[in-house]
């Protein structure tokens, strides 16, 4: 299987400018870039499929650039329905900084086709508006960029000058990465279809040059909610945002209708490996090998060895084992989304219970205690007499309460 081919298997290919045209050139080594806005401080997992990809084209034998947007992070790609928050020059530098350090672990900076970081800033931050109108402002005709989806969308609600430039902007990086590393093939979500081809554009008018620009569709979820979400929360690539047990639980409670379709797309297990997971998830499904997998692929890279042994340690305790098995730190981060309540010295363990929201009445919470369904700190409780103590808590300050098999609750200490 063609490296092409294999990418329309793994359905990352949406768009692209010319088929036939860039199969050709990826017969031989070249040079492929993506952009990246660092309009937060990190990374997420929705942003994987196309740092993923940029491994994927290393791994043929070509060049990957990626491109912190230090310069457009202070202005935003134009989202469909509202303007982005303007952020100061400080806060993207920042934040750029902080993405080279995340996508450092998935691409290789050493070898022949070493992966190049670059930034925008080196090149549109030094140009004045003079330049910008008369190189490159007179080369955009208005008509072509409204007929842009992304712009078409936002005419009606308003979108204002600065987040219309946008294109022109990115097509400007695309030009000077031709021209400084003779960079032919641009990469993108679908969302980025209208700046590829004005970059493409762009580069013909000024270079006489063919380029090639192609993208994959966005990631969705089968049950039409949005990817890379867990319990509201973005599943961040930066480890002090989501921890490795967090991490490794979003990918481990991937949904069978979803997995074979993120295996595709984000594992780099070959076609054949990926396609014998998927005969092992429908004879025994229960046993979510696929899920494992993905988990502990992602997890590693992320997270490292000692984050992915943290996580599947957390993850069999919580689960199958003694909670005391487990160090504070530990069960802070497998229980960082359980229900948390604040509790005093000496509360009686059924108040706690109703604290806790676990009991409605002192009823119902002396008879989960009496039938052995309670666990304080790992320890099955059947005395409804019995009271809270800080000194038998974890760090002295919070106890964990489980009811039932897998039902956790944090108990916090008034200080």
């Amino acid at each position: 299987m063609e490296f092409i081919e294999e990418l329309k298997w793994r359905g990352l290919v949406k768009d692209v400018t010319d088929y036939e045209g860039l199969k050709e050139k990826l017969k031989t080594p070249t040079v492929i870039y993506c952009g990246f806005d660092p309009t937060a401080d990190s990374l997420h997992v929705g942003h994987l499929q196309q740092i993923i990809l940029l491994r994927r084209y290393q791994n043929q034998g070509h060049t990957p650039i990626a491109l912190c947007g230090g310069f457009t992070g202070m202005i935003g790609d134009p989202r469909p329905t509202t303007e982005r928050k303007l952020l100061t020059h400080e806060e993207v530098l920042h934040n750029a900084e902080c993405i080279r350090t995340q996508l450092a672990k998935f691409l290789s900076f050493d070898g022949d086709n070493a992966a190049i970081m670059e930034n925008n800033n080196n090149w549109l931050g030094s140009m004045n508006l003079l330049d910008f109108l008369r190189d490159y402002g007179k080369l955009f005709n208005v008509s072509y960029m409204i007929s842009k989806d992304i712009i078409k969308k936002r005419l009606d609600s308003g979108i204002s000058y600065t987040e219309f430039s946008y294109t022109i902007l990115q097509s400007i990086d695309w030009l000077s990465l031709y021209r400084k590393y003779h960079c032919e093939i641009q990469i993108g979500g679908s969302d980025q279809w209208g700046n590829l081809t004005s970059g493409m554009e762009l580069i013909r008018k000024v270079e006489n040059a063919t380029v090639y620009g192609i993208t994959s569709p966005l990631i969705t979820k089968s049950d039409g909610s949005k990817f890379g979400k867990s319990e509201g929360k973005n599943i961040w690539l930066d480890p002090a945002k989501t921890n490795s047990y967090e991490f490794y639980q979003f990918w481990l409670n991937t949904p069978d209708s979803d997995i074979i379709d993120y295996l595709k797309r984000l594992s780099l297990r070959t076609p054949e490996e990926i396609m014998a997971l998927e005969a092992s998830m429908k004879e025994a499904p229960e046993k979510r090998e696929a899920q494992k997998a993905l988990a502990e692929e992602l997890t590693k890279i992320v997270h490292g060895e000692e984050g992915l042994k943290t996580a599947q340690k957390i993850t069999e305790t919580l689960f199958h084992g003694s909670i005391l098995d487990l160090t504070p730190a530990e069960l802070k981060a497998g229980l960082a989304d359980a229900e948390k309540a604040e509790v005093e010295e000496n509360m009686p363990l059924v108040d706690a219970l109703i604290s806790a929201g676990i009991s409605k009445s002192k009823r119902d919470a002396r008879t989960l205690i009496q039938q052995g369904s309670i666990q304080l700190n790992g320890v099955k409780i059947t005395d409804t007499a019995a009271v809270l103590h800080a000194e038998e808590a974890f760090d002295h300050e919070f106890s964990i309460l489980k009811k039932g098999k897998k039902n956790y609750f944090v108990l916090n200490f008034r200080k």
